[in-house]
């Protein structure tokens, strides 16, 4: 009930723009941006596109952002699986590592490497920059996709990984795409 009138008074008095562009900086914190506009700033990192990772949304929802720091905008979103090991029971909370076999995500700056074709179809190794992350690479985790990730948002949270972020067929399509024409090294930042 509480939510619903909260909805309503925003719908009241804040602008369509406006509060899409609250909605979104919910979604992907401005503070987040920066420190990524920052990090590749004079690097050889692509600097125009990022990908970002929001762990605290829902698992069923988008959560997965491929952004234009140039221009500030969202050029996708999509559902990004996390790793079961991540859960933790009767929580909303998640748990991360960077530590083989445990099979939960990593937070943490990656660059996004070479793809390549596995039993998953085209993936993404993915090279962890953090102290969070530095195993990706040892651990296996890349970027894939797997069918038991919708396309669209749920109510219920989308599938497991191992500790890969995955999405479905279709997004990791659209993404490719990004990531084939850059002829810099886009980095993704999973954060919580």
């Amino acid at each position: 009930m509480k939510k619903n009138i909260l909805i309503l008074l925003l719908m009241m008095f804040c602008s369509q723009a406006e509060c899409q562009e609250n909605h979104i900086s919910a979604l992907l914190p401005e503070a987040k941006i920066l420190e990524i506009k920052n990090f590749v700033k004079g690097k050889n990192y692509n600097q125009d596109i990022a990908v970002f990772i929001n762990f605290k949304v829902q698992s069923g929802k988008y959560r997965y952002f491929v952004y234009d720091l140039k221009n500030n905008k969202i050029l996708q979103k999509a559902i990004v699986s996390h790793g079961s090991g991540s859960v933790i029971q009767n929580s909303q909370s998640l748990k991360f590592s960077n530590t083989e076999g445990s099979y939960q995500s990593s937070l943490g700056k990656y660059e996004i490497l070479n793809s390549y074709n596995g039993k998953f179809g085209k993936a993404y190794r993915l090279n962890g920059l953090d102290d969070t992350n530095s195993n990706a690479m040892q651990r296996a985790i890349v970027l894939h996709s797997l069918g038991c990730v919708p396309d669209q948002e749920l109510q219920t949270p989308a599938c497991l990984s191992l500790g890969c972020p995955m999405l479905s067929f279709n997004a990791l399509t659209e993404t490719a795409k990004y990531f084939d024409k850059s002829k810099r090294t886009v980095i993704m930042y999973a954060f919580y």
